[in-house]
């Protein structure tokens, strides 16, 4: 089990785990031993996440979310096995975390009566400007 707060918790029915070979550092061992992991994490039929949390975890995700919801979270930063599947859990974390944070609501503002006078006063300026840059009269 993955607590992420004390409220939430990431059941392991929930994640699975599968290991590949890696790309990154190693040598001969990357050629050999599977050690990037790749946690796919079921997000949509979790009853942990809260609809909400959902939607923005999804929006977080990005293309780490598949059509069938689940989050994808693929690491290779080390030749240890254990470790890289430490780093995907702390990120999938992570993730969670961020999508359980409720996006503050815009409040819209209007322009001061003052702010909109200094724009009207610098486009007349500048249209003035402009209108100079004609051609001159011969006479």
């Amino acid at each position: 089990m993955l607590r992420i707060t004390d409220h939430i918790a990431i059941e392991d029915w929930e994640l699975t785990e599968q290991f590949v070979r890696s790309s990154g550092p190693g040598g001969q061992n990357v050629n050999k031993v599977s050690t990037a992991v790749e946690l796919r994490f079921e997000a949509e039929r979790s009853p942990n996440l809260p609809a909400p949390v959902k939607t923005r975890l999804r929006k977080l995700a990005g293309r780490r979310w598949t059509k069938d919801g689940a989050v994808v979270i693929q690491v290779e930063d080390t030749r240890s096995q254990a470790r890289n599947r430490e780093i995907a859990r702390a990120r999938l974390a992570e993730l969670i975390v961020k999508a359980l944070e409720k996006p503050k609501r815009r409040v819209p503002t209007r322009p001061t009566l003052g702010s909109k006078r200094r724009r009207l006063e610098g486009k007349k300026q500048r249209g003035e400007v402009k209108s100079l840059r004609g051609k001159v009269d011969p006479d």
